[in-house]
């Protein structure tokens, strides 16, 4: 037997984590969704042009939808963190993140920051990708240890 591996250290800056395989799925659904509805839409010959087009719409935005649940990641760079979750965006400096948390039965990673919040980053889910969610926490979590974690004392 072989001696363990020592964990890699911190990835290289700049990094962008999202649920790759998450993103994948939805997209492929939704354009599958978007295509057999459309094709019903115009196979069935007794809808008018009206209910055609209600059709497609609703294809729209069910593909919309699951667009919008495939838009979380992290960006990590020199400076800090970008956290893009379903509807918001946030730029965090490395000073403000305190501790990156994946919990077992956490449906995605939360960040502690310095102002005694946490942050939900949806972009870091293990769902359909457990492992990979966990090495990706851990990477963040190296990378927030590295640059400097709950150092900012403006405030």
């Amino acid at each position: 037997m072989s001696a363990p591996t020592p964990p890699p250290g911190p990835p290289a800056l700049p990094v962008t984590f999202r649920p790759t395989r998450t993103r994948v799925v939805l997209l492929t659904v939704g354009a599958v969704m978007f295509a057999v509805i459309t094709v019903v839409a115009f196979t069935l010959e007794q809808l008018s042009g009206g209910e055609r087009v209600s059709f497609v719409f609703t294809a729209l935005l069910f593909f919309g939808v699951l667009a919008l649940l495939s838009r979380p990641k992290v960006v990590a760079d020199e400076e800090g963190v970008t956290v893009v979750n379903l509807t918001r965006s946030r730029r965090l400096s490395w000073a403000e993140i305190v501790r990156v948390n994946l919990r077992v039965g956490d449906p995605w990673v939360f960040l502690d920051l310095s102002d005694g919040t946490s942050m939900p980053a949806l972009g870091i889910q293990p769902g359909i990708a457990k492992q990979r969610a966990i090495q990706d926490a851990r990477a963040l979590r190296a990378l927030a240890e590295n640059h400097g974690t709950g150092t900012d004392n403006n405030g």
